[in-house]
This record gives structure tokens, sequence and C-alpha cells, in this order.
């Protein structure tokens, strides 16, 4: 682990890490924010997944989280979209490849080698986490588009291991849209059975236990009916019981300015579930 960069900001600090991942087998960044009670006590910790093209930078310079994490004491945590380096597969296209990982262990070739970010996420960078920084065991994640679509299967497929989730404007059934499909069909293969353990709507089906969820999503929102199309979310908790709080807003698009409109609410969301845990 060698931190990269280092800023004061609201009485915290905004770092970002590399380091060498076993899991994909290249080095990778994340960012840390640390809230001024992390310098005394040990803090829960909130994930953001990025979405398409982005990196460990986007959520971090341009959402003001931490002027909310310093408030709640949380520390969070932005890891890259994809593993990255020469060696790694990619594509020309902005959808596939390097900055679009998907957040799921890919199967198939050139991919199956470093496409491992499910894996990454929901446990190398953790286990990290837990270990160099004053993190409790305590955990939420949300995400935005791709990354919205990650925390919602990270915390489907890993029941209990993250105390709240939520997400803005998330890819909701990848199996059934452009984005989805592509991404699926290059790392998963061409057979749709292999995808729905990826499908945040197959998984919530699927559901044993009841799960609540918070998703904001914007009505301008240029991605809504042809990538996003939340109305199956909606339905597939509604046909399951489960508990989701979907929001839509008037004229929001589908950018960072969306994201940090509400960003704070999502914060003080997350906040009370890790604070009603302790």
């Amino acid at each position: 682990m060698e931190r990269i960069e280092q800023h004061v900001c609201f009485g915290g600090r905004q770092e970002v890490w590399k380091h060498a991942s076993a899991v994909l087998g290249c080095e990778m960044r994340f960012a840390v924010y640390l809230p001024p009670q992390a310098s005394f006590e040990s803090r829960p910790v909130l994930y953001w997944l990025s979405g398409l093209t982005s990196t460990e930078q986007n959520f971090v310079t341009k959402s003001g989280a931490q002027r909310y994490a310093a408030e709640h004491g949380l520390i969070l945590v932005a890891p890259d979209t994809s593993p990255r380096g020469e060696d790694v597969a990619d594509d020309p296209a902005y959808d596939l490849g390097q900055g679009a990982g998907f957040y799921l262990n890919a199967t198939e070739e050139p991919w199956a080698q470093h496409y491992r970010m499910f894996d990454y996420v929901t446990a190398e960078l953790p286990g990290l986490v837990e270990s160099h920084f004053p993190a409790t065991t305590s955990r939420s994640i949300s995400g935005h588009s791709m990354g919205g679509h990650g925390a919602l299967i990270a915390s489907l497929k890993k029941p209990g291991f993250y105390t709240s989730t939520s997400a803005f404007a998330p890819i909701v059934a990848p199996s059934q849209v452009p984005w989805g499909q592509k991404a699926f069909t290059a790392y998963l293969g061409r057979d749709p059975q292999n995808w729905s353990a990826w499908d945040a709507c197959a998984l919530l089906a699927a559901a044993r236990e009841k799960v609540r969820l918070f998703v904001d999503q914007g009505e301008a929102d240029e991605f809504l009916e042809t990538q996003l199309k939340p109305h199956l979310l909606h339905e597939a908790a509604k046909a399951g019981g489960h508990d989701l709080l979907l929001r839509t807003h008037p004229r929001y698009d589908h950018s960072h300015y969306f994201i940090a409109s509400f960003i704070a609410e999502h914060i003080a969301y997350h906040a009370g579930a890790l604070s009603s845990e302790r």
C-alpha cells in the first residue's frame, strides 16, 4: 500500500492509495476519506461504486460528499471501476473493458484473468480498509449507474455483509438493456442463464430474506428509458415484498450534479443505519 495523494478536507483527510491487487492481478487505486472522528476512534465505512468511464477520482472531486461524511463520522471508500494496466484486456468502446468492469467476476477470455471486480470490491478491498485504516467492520454501500448496479448486486449476493444499500440511477436489469447485454456477453458468455446471478432484478426476485433499498432517479436522465428502467426494480421489489424507496426527481439528469444534490440524504440514511447497529 502506498499513499499517493492527501488533502485536508472538512477537518479530515482525503487520500488516494495504490496497491498490488492479488485478486485482479494488477495495480489498483482507491480513494478514502477519513473524517475528523477517525483520528481518535474507529468508524464505519460507506463504499461508493462509480459508473462507466469513471475512476476513483470522480466521486471524491465532484459529489461534495466529504462535508456530510465529516458530519456523520463515516469513512468513504471509492475504488476504481475496473482493473487497469498494459497487460489488462481492454476494448476501444467506453462501455467495455477498462473503466467498465461492471463489478462482476468474468468467466470468458480475455477478461477472466483480471476482471474480478466483485471479489475485489466485496472481499479484498474491505480487508485492506479494515486492516490499514481506523475502520470498523460495519459497512454500507452505494453507487451511481454501473456503480449503482454494483452496489445492488453486492448487497443482494452477500446478505448481511452491508448494513444498508442505496443507489443513484442504477442499471437495475442489465440482462435487459444494451449496456448490460454487451458487457455480460463479453464477460460471462452468450448464455443468458449465466447472467441472472449478476442482475439486480433477478437477484431480488430470488431473495429469500426481505431487502431494504433506497434509490434516487432523475426524470430527465437521458438513459432512463433505454438503459436504467427503474420500474423493473419496483416491480421485482413489489412482487417479492421487499422494501424499496424509489424516488424520482423532475428535471434532474444522469450527471454528478444529480449526485451532489442528494448525496447528503444518502449519507444520512447510511449513517442512521450504521449507528443503529453499534
